[in-house]
């Protein structure tokens, strides 16, 4: 295995777990993290995903650079990249935050697969880049992603230099948001975890989807389509729960409907 999935407390943590390969995103690694992520949004007990690294000082190295030598059909390495497809999309359409742990490198596809998650806590230590370009590759299934998260020239900057960038500068640019020491980055992430696992998880969902759906829409369709979310979220029993614990002066006690 090279994905391991533990729940508990309402947080689903998934770490990348092969070692040997510094978590290189091998086929069998992206099927095993895409079933984890499947399993977490299956589970009614499940609040928030957690993405780790069993790994002590990298995140993932990136995309398996053996299979772009390798002698496979075209059609073959082609049908392989849908991976990155189907991962971007499940976990946009979550229905769950998702934090990513970076304790470590974050490198070419695995920096796609960060900036696809919601929120990204980062220790000092860690460094971000996509080096595709110095081995005459070029990162393209992730290059949307990065678009829709940093500003342009930076992200120009990233895949055409391939160099690569602290956590301080990540998070100055948007790739990061938040840096804390390296001893207290377990800390860091497991108090946003419990934060996000104590909202209602039926407005969670909600808000999810329209985070997700709305992004590329035109302006006018998007404030249609939020506003017909916003309908559906004053018909929740968990809305009026929340707006009477406010006027009570208590902690709501979330229904999930």
């Amino acid at each position: 295995m090279k994905v391991r999935y533990e729940a508990s407390d309402g947080v689903a943590t998934i770490t990348l777990d092969d070692p040997g390969t510094r978590n290189a995103l091998s086929t069998e690694l992206l099927d095993e993290l895409i079933v984890a992520l499947q399993s977490a949004r299956a589970d009614d007990a499940v609040r928030v995903v957690v993405l780790a690294s069993g790994h002590e000082r990298t995140f993932s190295s990136g995309a398996n650079l053996g299979g772009f030598g390798a002698d496979t059909p075209l059609v073959h390495k082609h049908d392989a990249s849908e991976r990155f497809v189907s991962l971007f999309q499940l976990i946009g359409q979550l229905g769950k935050p998702t934090i990513v742990k970076a304790g470590g490198h974050v490198l070419a596809g695995a920096l796609g697969i960060a900036l696809a998650c919601d929120l990204i806590v980062a220790g000092e230590s860690a460094s971000f880049g996509t080096p595709e370009i110095d081995v005459g590759a070029f990162p393209f299934m992730i290059m949307a992603i990065i678009y829709r998260n940093v500003g342009r020239k930076k992200t120009n900057e990233l895949l055409l230099l391939g160099e690569r960038i602290g956590a301080v500068q990540a998070e100055r640019i948007g790739i990061v948001n938040k840096v804390v020491p390296d001893d207290q980055l377990d800390a860091a992430v497991a108090d946003w975890a419990a934060k996000l696992a104590s909202k209602s998880p039926v407005i969670m969902r909600l808000g999810k989807d329209a985070m997700y759906r709305q992004q590329d829409m035109a302006f006018a369709e998007a404030l249609d389509f939020l506003r017909s979310h916003l309908t559906i979220a004053q018909s929740t029993e968990d809305i009026v729960e929340g707006v009477t614990a406010f006027f009570e002066k208590r902690e709501p006690q979330w229904k999930g409907r």
